[in-house]
């Protein structure tokens, strides 16, 4: 009997701290989350564009691409995954790779590249000045399978702004997709998106994007593709009454238009789900 108490005694020391521990660990986490969150706009993460805010939440996004020879072509995920704030002003995403569904003939499906985005935010007020500025790091890793992805990793540096008027904002982001190597048969890209969103209501968010490509070199070398985005979010329905408490959910779509003479696919139809925590 004395040995039984003298372990539960035992096994209470050792556990306790632990438990302690994990749990300042956790409440120091939600706390940092919740202040640095509360220095920017509130505004939604766009369909596309990156936001020049920084979030915590998990995500996946449906592309379902329509091509001028009536190919359809579904984007499982789109590469997207978990968003979080480790540190004050700095956001790491972990990107899962997506999977490609073709539905052509010799044409094989299989999943796209695993990646991960550092972002840090340099700037930013809320109502006061209703702005934020953002530089950010992705990295792509050649984890594609039968061509679904790139043949070497990629660095795409990006400098995303934001500014406020009221319920309105635009944010615009402007970046270089740089393979590591095979450079000569690849080729570089620029990337310019911009997103206008007004805020209707409670909850609704419609926007208009322009997503624009540039190609140098490779095999697009010249063409520039643009698609016009319209969409709509939902943005946020907080799960719980706690004001402290950050889960909520937020959904969107919007369909991608291409306006440019070049463009890989017609149109296509973007679905997104998040949840902040």
């Amino acid at each position: 009997m004395f040995k039984r108490i003298a372990l539960l005694a035992l096994f209470a020391s050792v556990a306790c701290p632990v438990v302690v521990a994990q749990s300042n660990f956790f409440k120091a986490w939600e706390d940092r989350v919740r202040a640095t969150s509360a220095k920017q706009p509130a505004w939604p993460v766009p369909l596309v564009t990156p936001s020049s805010v920084i979030v915590q939440l998990a995500r996946v996004d449906f592309l379902h691409q329509y091509t001028s020879t009536h190919t359809e072509t579904w984007n499982y995920d789109n590469g997207k995954g978990v968003n979080l704030i480790p540190f004050a002003r700095t956001e790491v995403d972990i990107n899962l790779p997506p999977y490609i569904q073709h539905n052509a003939p010799k044409v094989q499906d299989g999943t796209g590249d695993l990646s991960f985005v550092a972002k840090y935010r340099m700037f930013s007020a809320t109502e006061g000045g209703n702005y934020s500025t953002s530089v950010q790091m992705a990295i792509s890793v050649p984890t594609g399978s039968y061509k679904n992805g790139t043949s070497v990793s990629t660095l795409t540096p990006t400098l995303i702004a934001g500014k406020g008027f009221g319920k309105f904002d635009i944010q615009s982001a402007l970046g270089g997709v740089l393979p590591t190597s095979s450079v000569q048969t690849l080729g570089r890209s620029i990337a310019w998106n911009t997103v206008t969103q007004y805020k209707v209501g409670k909850y609704l968010w419609p926007e208009l994007e322009a997503n624009a490509s540039y190609f140098r070199g490779g095999p697009n070398d010249g063409r520039t593709q643009v698609f016009l985005t319209p969409g709509v979010m939902v943005s946020k329905i907080k799960l719980r009454h706690d004001p402290k408490d950050r889960l909520g959910l937020l959904f969107g779509g919007g369909m991608q238009i291409a306006t440019s003479h070049y463009h890989s696919y017609n149109h296509g139809l973007v679905l997104t789900g998040r949840l902040t925590f």
